[in-house]
This record gives structure tokens, C-alpha cells and sequence, in this order.
């Protein structure tokens, strides 16, 4: 078996390095993937498997998070007479224990083994999603908004650290994207489930909105337990792999990069919380996030302020998720095959920034609805970019796991802001909310177009002061030199 050495190609127009094809050999040298049809069924199996079963859990999760909204509009607030104050209250609950459990469960995952971890979260959530259609007070919506938090808490930054053991780098955002995708079609079936749901009203002496949490979570229990018995640990735990594919993939993985140990290492951990590249995108995924879990959880209370019924209301929530999941693929599609994320989250959030221009002057029912599209699809569809940033960006496995859950805390602790700029007193046009949104989207353009040019500039330095990077690792194998120094090694080349 002969490899063909290729050269490192350069995109001159974009000033993008492309790695597509390549294979990294033990002394540092790339060559060609040496059969392109093992390579595209490999691929593809995997696709066939993990991307459905992951994009299903973050759904679920995503829906069972988020479809208080729509309890909301069905009557939940009214039925237990709680007031505005403690509605966002609950909400802000969820997300204290979820963002605590973050990071925790991102260092266990390898430990417990995500077949056992990511099917068992989405069992317990499913059942605590559907006692809270037995809430009869506060209180008891409270506590169930707080275990349901911090049982979805590791699902994201799990779901991303899971699949950075199937697939390389490069082929992360498309994969994240369609998690993304997911979200914003839950926000579509939300309304159009809730909307068939809430006829069940009266049945069996519950409510609407009890229907809703009952028989959501139902089928997330179902899909847990369903997930435990799929779910692979390994490459060769595939159902769909034969051996040969089983073992090209590990080899392909080696060829993205040095083998990482998986041990756990504090000062690894520590260093990321060192590099203003992570912090700048952490920055700016708590712009998105307070941005995207606001709309997530209001825009049913956005349409019900266009005076509409609740069942049409419901069904009025579907168009723009809609339209986000085609834009949010598409655009995925354009960041991994050029390589731009920066600018393809740059792109995307100017959609966000026309929308909530619009729905900061719009009156009319027209220009507000158009506004929520606008919204709804530049918010989502700027997302994956941002996220995929992180893993894309950082070794080893410590450090990366690390990053991810710092990435998930601050887009957390927007959506704890989120629960507090749509108070029912500023319905309908919610003035304050898109102020402050619109400011955060310029923020966040700010913050990545200064993230593109550090991690340029950081590319050029590896060039230029390679001896200067390794000193002190020098006499280390390549394999120890990179589980030391991490995305910080010569040969890491940063994606922009």
C-alpha cells in the first residue's frame, strides 16, 4: 500500500488552508487517503447512524426544554396562577443546574462511555418532562424545570465531544449544524404538536398544556431506551461498520491529528481558560445564546401578541423555525466546504441584525411577523458556526472538553438572561427585548471578525517561530509534543 504526498493547497481568494483528503503519518508528513471509496462509505455509515440518533436526542432535548412556551399559551400560567414574575423564574431555574453540570459531565463522558451516559440522560429528562404535567403550584413546576436542567445540562457539549471521536475535524460543522437544524425544527413541531395536543383538552380530566409535558415526554423515554441499545463507545462498536471500515475509521482519526491520551490532566483543563481565542468565542456565543433561547422559549408569546387564537398561534410558530433549518444547512455547508466560519457566522448574524431592526420599528403585523423570520433564521443558522469554532480549535482531549463546556456555560448563562427581557408588560412589540438583542448581534459580529484576525495572526506565528513554540518539548515523540502543548503545537493550524 503506497501513499501519493500531496502539497498543502491554498484557497487564495479566502486566504483558507485546505486539508480535505489528507492524512498525517507518525513523523509529521501528509499523503493522500489511499482508498476514496472506503473513505465515502465510512462516512457514510456513520452518517447513517450517529447523525439521526444524535440529531433526535438534541431535539427532544431542545423540545422538552422549550415547549413551556407553548404550555404557556395553552394555559399553564393561568391554570396554576402563577404570575409573570414566577413564570421566568421557573425558567431561569432550569439553566443554574445545567449550566453546573456542563463541564462535570464532559469529563466523565469518556470514563462512563457515552452509550451508557447520553441514552440514560435522555431516559431520566423524558421522565421528569412528563411529571410536569402533575405540577399543581410553583413550587412543583420549579423543581421539575431544576432536575430537568441539570439532566440535560452534558447533552450538547456531550453530543459535540462524542461524535470528535467519529469524525475529523473539518466534518464537525455540517454534522452540529444538523443539531442546530434540529432545534430550530423542534421550535417547528413544537407548535405544530402543541397545536393537535392542546384538542386533547379535557381527556382524562387534564389540561392542554398537561397533555403537552405528558405525552412529550413519554416518547422521550421511549427513544432513551431505545438509544441505549444503538449508540456505539468505539468505531468497532458500529452496527453498520464491517472491520475494514471500523479500522479505517480510527485511521482516519489518527490522520486529522498526533493520538490524544484521554487521561485527564488539571493543567491542560487550566490553560483553556488562558487563550482569549476560547474567551472571545465564548463572548460571543453568550450574545447567540441569549438571542436564541429567548426566541426559543417567546416566540409562541411573540405571535400570540399579533392577536391570533391559541391553536392558530401554535400553528404560526412552525414558518420560521422552518425557514431556519434550510438556512442553517445551507450556510453549514458553505463554513465547511470553504473552511469560514468566522465569516459565515458574520453573514448570518446580519440577518439577525435586520430582523431585530425590523421588529424594533415594525407596527404592523406584516413587518412583525417578518421580523420574527429574519430572527428566528439568523439567530439559528449562526450558531453551528460558533460551536464548531471550539472543537475545531483546541486539543487535546482535556483542553478540548474543557473549551466545549466553556462554550456551553456562556451560551447558558445567555439563556438565563434571555427568561428576562420578554416580561408580558412589554407585549406586544417588546421594544426593550430587541434592543438588546440587536445590540448583542453587533456585538457578536465584532467579536468574530477580531476572532478571523487572532487566528490569523496566531497561524502565521506557528510559520514563522516554530523553535520558539516547541522549546521544552523538543526532545519528545510528536505524539507527546501535541498532548503537551495541544492546539498550541506548530502543526495545529487554526480553522478561521
Amino acid at each position: 500500500m503506497t501513499a501519493i504526498k500531496i502539497p498543502l493547497e491554498k484557497d487564495t481568494a479566502l486566504g483558507l488552508e485546505r486539508l480535505s483528503a489528507e492524512e498525517r503519518l507518525e513523523d509529521g508528513s501528509s499523503v493522500s487517503q489511499f482508498d476514496p471509496t472506503l473513505e465515502r462509505k465510512t462516512v457514510l455509515r456513520l452518517d447513517l447512524l450517529l447523525v439521526p440518533m444524535m440529531c433526535m436526542i438534541y431535539l427532544l432535548a431542545f423540545l422538552d426544554r422549550s415547549n413551556i412556551g407553548n404550555a404557556r399559551v395553552a394555559g399553564l400560567q393561568k391554570d396554576l396562577g402563577i404570575t409573570d414574575y414566577q413564570y421566568q423564574i421557573a425558567i431561569t431555574v432550569t439553566y443554574v443546574p445545567y449550566i453546573a453540570a456542563e463541564l462535570p459531565s464532559n469529563l466523565v463522558l469518556k470514563t462512563v462511555g457515552p452509550r451508557l451516559m447520553l441514552p440514560g440522560m435522555c431516559l431520566c429528562w423524558g421522565i421528569v418532562t412528563a411529571l410536569q404535567s402533575q405540577v399543581h403550584n410553583f413550587g412543583g413546576l420549579v423543581a421539575c424545570r431544576f432536575f430537568l436542567g441539570l439532566l440535560e445540562g452534558g447533552l450538547f457539549p456531550g453530543i459535540v465531544l462524542y461524535l470528535s471521536g467519529f469524525y475529523r475535524r473539518h466534518e464537525l460543522q455540517v454534522r452540529i449544524a444538523l443539531f442546530f437544524s434540529a432545534a430550530a425544527m423542534s421550535g417547528a413541531f413544537s407548535g405544530l404538536l402543541a397545536a393537535a395536543i392542546i384538542q386533547m383538552d379535557g381527556i382524562g380530566n387534564l389540561f392542554g398544556w398537561q397533555w403537552i409535558f405528558l405525552l412529550e415526554g413519554l416518547f422521550t423515554v421511549v427513544f432513551g431506551i431505545f438509544a441505549f441499545f444503538v449508540l456505539p463507545n468505539t468505531p468497532h462498536q458500529v452496527l453498520t461498520f464491517t472491520p475494514e471500515q471500523a479500522d479505517h475509521c480510527i485511521r482516519r482519526l489518527e490522520a486529522d491529528g498526533p493520538p490524544e491520551s484521554g487521561k485527564f490532566s488539571s493543567k491542560a483543563m487550566l490553560s483553556a481558560f488562558k487563550d482569549l481565542h476560547i474567551w472571545l468565542n465564548c463572548l460571543a456565543l453568550f450574545c447567540s445564546g441569549t438571542c436564541l433561547f429567548g426566541l426559543a422559549y417567546f416566540t409562541p408569546s411573540i405571535v400570540q401578541g399579533l392577536g391570533y387564537s391559541q391553536t392558530r398561534t401554535q400553528l404560526l410558530t412552525v414558518p420560521p423555525f422552518a425557514i431556519a433549518f434550510f438556512v442553517t444547512m445551507a450556510a453549514a455547508y458553505i463554513a465547511d466546504r470553504y473552511r469560514c466560519r468566522g465569516l459565515t457566522a458574520i453573514v448570518t448574524f446580519c440577518l439577525a441584525v435586520v430582523g431585530f431592526a425590523l421588529f424594533l420599528t415594525g407596527t404592523t403585523i406584516a413587518v412583525r411577523y417578518t421580523a420574527l423570520c429574519f430572527m428566528v433564521t439568523g439567530t439559528y443558522s449562526s450558531a453551528p458556526s460558533l460551536i464548531s469554532w471550539i472543537p475545531n480549535n483546541t486539543a487535546a482531549h482535556t483542553r478540548r472538553a474543557t473549551a466545549i463546556a466553556m462554550g456551553f456555560v456562556s451560551t447558558n448563562v445567555g439563556g438565563i438572561v434571555s427568561t428576562w427581557i420578554y416580561p408580558k408588560t412589554s407585549a406586544p412589540y417588546y421594544r426593550f427585548a430587541a434592543r438588546y438583542n440587536l445590540s448583542l448581534v453587533c456585538i457578536a459580529i465584532a467579536l468574530i471578525a477580531g476572532e478571523v484576525a487572532l487566528l490569523r495572526w496566531m497561524n502565521q506565528r506557528k510559520e514563522e517561530k516554530r523553535k520558539d513554540l516547541l522549546q521544552g518539548v523538543e526532545g519528545l515523540s510528536h505524539e507527546d509534543q501535541f498532548n503537551e502543548l495541544g492546539d498550541h503545537h506548530p502543526d495545529f493550524r487554526y480553522t478561521l
